[in-house]
């Protein structure tokens, strides 16, 4: 089977799956900034029932909280063909090697297209460290996530 046909019967496949319901879906993604590349692997399960969705990165769940703050993904939308994915972030007061850094948050919208790869990450920060070492603002940042393992239902 050539490339093309790969291509379209992965697509057809993947917006079949989406279509009835799935629950869970499986990416290997690459970030790349700066000359520097990082690779990780991105899961997403849907909400069903009680259950909230959940994003985890290489087998970290997203939805953090401790003494430093807390991060949180507030929702994942099918809006075909997209995936869109929303976190919030808020950070406590912090001393870092002697410098001071106020409270701080960041919102951060994700748009994945699952076909074609394309994935952007669009951020808004404030205050704390992020927003003293990057600056406040919205940054914006394209990454790619292939499909790694076929939409799934967890049993």
């Amino acid at each position: 089977m050539n490339l093309p046909k790969l291509l379209l019967c992965s697509c057809l496949t993947l917006s079949s799956a989406l279509a009835w319901g799935v629950d869970v879906m499986e990416f290997n993604c690459k970030r790349s900034e700066k000359g520097y590349t990082e690779e990780y692997e991105m899961k997403i399960m849907l909400a069903s029932g009680t259950q909230k969705a959940k994003v985890f990165l290489d087998g970290r769940d997203l939805d953090q909280s401790d003494n430093f703050g807390s991060q949180v993904v507030k929702s994942v939308t099918l809006a075909r063909p997209n995936i869109l994915i929303l976190i919030e972030a808020k950070f406590q007061p912090e001393e870092l090697m002697g410098v001071s850094y106020p409270a701080g948050s960041v919102v951060t919208n994700i748009t994945l297209d699952p076909i074609t790869g394309k994935f952007r990450k669009v951020e808004k920060i404030q205050g704390g460290i992020l927003g003293a070492t990057i600056g406040n603002g919205t940054h914006i940042s394209d990454e790619t996530c292939q499909v790694s393992k076929l939409p799934y239902k967890i049993k």
